[in-house]
């Protein structure tokens, strides 16, 4: 009892190392990259996404690594740190995945939609993740994750405000946080049956049961009568 004790505390701790690594990593690499920028004085802004200049497609790769100001770079370092510990803990079958695509797949609708002129910063992965995080957990009815869906909308509730502009020259990049969003949907929906999944009821277990039962009794019989018309 001790030792299974021990053994899960031990899963418990790797789970959480697990889940802290890799948002730890990006987000580093955020703060070098944006260090980097201003220390030397270069500018990075023409590898964010330009929409719709094929030249410029490879962006998508590149554009979360730009911020504008220590502002920005902060918020989206805070956020992302939360929600991907967030993801990397609850669906950790599935994180890298949900991760990648989310930066690459809202940067390629950003270029398809974005207004002509760099769009820069993280947002889009944000937006994707806590939307996936908030669909995830409402589609799979399972109440651990239902309770993440929650904290997500308490938390990152204001976001829905920032899908869509409010003023024709909106500097915030509206476009690139509804293309995270519709990526987030898109994931939650695809990877539904992967990752944590809400446990069968009782009732559903107990068929189950008895089903394995009746196949062990008919097979039971089945082999007697072979047996039986054997030895005639």
């Amino acid at each position: 009892m001790t030792s299974n004790i021990e053994s899960e505390r031990v899963l418990e701790k790797q789970r959480w190392k697990f889940a802290i690594i890799l948002p730890s990593i990006v987000c580093i690499l955020w703060i070098l990259c944006f260090v980097l920028e201003r220390g030397m004085g270069w500018d990075f802004h023409k590898a964010g996404i330009y929409p719709r200049k094929l030249e410029n497609i490879w962006s998508i790769f590149t554009y979360s690594f730009i911020h504008a100001d220590w502002k920005h770079l902060m918020n989206n370092v805070l956020s992302f740190f939360i929600l991907g510990i967030c993801l990397y803990y609850f669906y950790s079958e599935v994180a890298n995945r949900v991760l990648i695509i989310s930066a690459v797949l809202s940067g390629l609708i950003l270029w398809c939609i974005g207004r002509e002129n760099f769009h820069i910063g993280a947002s889009g992965i944000i937006y994707s993740l806590a939307f996936f995080l908030f669909f995830s957990g409402i589609i799979r009815k399972h109440i651990p994750l239902i309770a993440i869906s929650l904290i997500v909308v308490f938390i990152y509730g204001s976001m829905v405000w920032h899908l869509f502009p409010w003023l024709p020259d909106d500097p915030v990049s509206w476009e690139g946080h509804l293309s995270g969003a519709a990526t987030g949907i898109v994931l939650a929906f695809v990877y539904r049956h992967k990752g944590p999944q809400p446990p069968k009821p009782e009732w559903e277990e107990e068929d189950d049961d008895e089903d394995n039962e009746q196949e062990d009794q008919y097979d039971w019989k089945e082999n007697y009568e072979q047996e039986q018309w054997k030895e005639e």
